[in-house]
C-alpha cells in the first residue's frame, strides 16, 4: 500500500498543482456532485469560476460554503456541509475552482 501512495505522490508532482487539486477534490467527494465542465447535481467548476470572476470576497465566501453548505444560489438543491474538509483544504479547493476557464 505504501508503494502506491509513493507512486501517486510522484505522479501528482509531475502533473503539477492542478492534478493535486483534482485529487483533493476527488478525495473529499466533491466530484460526486460537480464536474469540470458540466452540471451534475451542482454547477460545473467552470460555471462557478465564471459566476464569481473578479469578486474579491468570493474565495472566502465559497470556502465557508464548502465547509458549512448552502442553498439557493444555483437552484433548489442545497449543497450539504462538508465536515471532512478543513479550512485550509476548502481554501485550496476554492482557489482551484476559481482558476478554471
Amino acid at each position: 500500500m505504501q508503494r502506491s501512495w509513493i507512486t501517486l505522490a510522484f505522479t501528482l508532482s509531475l502533473a503539477g498543482p492542478a492534478a493535486a487539486d483534482l485529487a483533493l477534490a476527488t478525495s473529499k467527494n466533491c466530484m460526486a456532485c460537480h464536474a469540470m465542465d458540466k452540471k451534475v447535481v451542482g454547477p460545473s467548476y467552470k460555471e462557478v469560476a465564471a459566476k464569481y470572476a473578479g469578486q474579491k470576497e468570493a474565495a472566502n465566501q465559497l470556502a465557508t460554503k464548502v465547509m458549512k453548505g448552502g442553498s439557493g444560489v444555483w437552484g433548489p438543491v442545497p449543497m450539504p456541509a462538508n465536515a471532512q474538509v478543513n479550512e485550509a483544504e476548502a481554501k485550496k479547493l476554492v482557489a482551484w475552482v476559481l482558476s478554471q476557464k
